[in-house]
C-alpha cells in the first residue's frame, strides 16, 4: 500500500478504536472494508486478527465483572470458536462477496425493524436457545469476512443488555474467535509473519482511540448506547452491501 492508504488505514483503526471504546464493537467496521479495498479481503482479515485480540482482552478483563450470565456468555464464544475455523477455510478458497452482501440486506432489514419497533426485545430465555446457533454463523462470518456484527452485535443488542455487560460478552466472544482464528490462518497460508506484524502495528492507532471511546461511553445514557449499537449497524450494512456490490 501507497503512504496514502496507510493514513487512511490508521485513521480507519482509529475511529474503530474510538467506536469500540466507546460501545464495546465496530473496530472492524471502518478498518476491514476500506483494507479490504485497498488489497483483497484475506488482507483485512489477516491485519484485524491481533486487532481484534489485544483490545477486547484488555475489555473483558476491565468488564468481566459485568457478565450477568457467564454460563451464557461461553456458550456463545464456544459456539463461535468453532464457527470461525469453518469461516477460515471458506476465506482459503471461497469468494466470500456474495456472502457479504446478502449479510448486509439482512442487516440493513434488522436496523429498520428496530427502528420501526424500538420496544421489541429478545428475552433472556430466547437468547439462551439462540446462543449457540447465533455463536457459530457469527464465527464463521468473521472468519470469512472479518465481520461477524451482522449477527453477533445483532444479537446481543436485542437481548438488551447494560453497556458493561454488552461489553464483557461481546469482548469474550471476540477473544475466543481470534485465537482460534490466527492459528487456523497460518495452517491455511492466510496469514503469515508479516501480515502479524502489520496487525501488531494497527494496534498503536487502534489502542489510542479506545480510552476516548470509554470516556465518551462512560457519558452516554443507556437509550444512546443502544442508539449508537443501532448507528453501527446500520452504518455496517450499507458498507457490507457496498463492498458486496463493488
Amino acid at each position: 500500500m501507497d503512504i496514502q492508504a496507510v493514513i487512511l488505514v490508521c485513521l480507519a483503526f482509529a475511529a474503530g478504536g474510538i467506536v469500540k471504546g466507546a460501545t464495546g464493537a465496530g473496530a472492524p467496521l471502518f478498518a476491514v472494508p476500506l483494507m479490504a479495498m485497498q488489497r483483497d479481503i484475506q488482507f483485512a482479515v489477516a491485519v484485524f486478527v491481533l486487532a481484534n485480540i489485544v483490545p477486547n482482552l484488555w475489555q473483558f478483563l476491565q468488564y468481566r465483572r459485568a457478565l450477568e450470565a457467564p454460563r451464557f456468555a461461553v456458550f456463545f464464544a464456544a459456539a463461535g470458536g468453532v464457527g470461525v475455523g469453518l469461516g477460515t477455510v471458506a476465506l482459503a478458497g471461497w469468494e466470500p462477496d456474495l456472502l457479504v452482501f446478502g449479510v448486509g440486506l439482512v442487516l440493513a432489514a434488522y436496523v429498520v425493524f428496530r427502528l420501526l419497533n424500538p420496544r421489541w426485545r429478545l428475552t433472556m430465555a430466547a437468547g439462551w436457545r439462540a446462543a449457540v446457533p447465533a455463536g457459530l454463523v457469527a464465527g464463521v462470518l468473521q472468519g470469512a469476512t472479518g465481520l461477524s456484527a451482522p449477527v453477533s452485535i445483532t444479537f446481543l443488542n436485542a437481548l438488551d443488555l447494560k453497556r458493561e455487560t454488552f461489553i464483557a460478552t461481546i469482548s469474550l466472544f471476540f477473544v475466543t474467535l481470534g485465537v482460534v482464528q490466527l492459528p487456523a490462518q497460518f495452517a491455511l497460508g492466510v496469514t503469515n509473519p508479516h501480515l502479524v506484524l502489520l496487525s501488531a502495528l494497527a494496534l498503536i492507532p487502534l489502542m489510542l482511540g479506545m480510552p476516548v471511546g470509554a470516556w465518551l461511553g462512560r457519558r452516554l445514557p443507556q437509550v444512546m448506547f443502544q442508539r449508537a449499537v443501532l448507528v453501527i449497524l446500520a452504518v455496517l450494512a450499507v458498507r457490507l452491501i457496498y463492498s458486496g456490490i463493488a
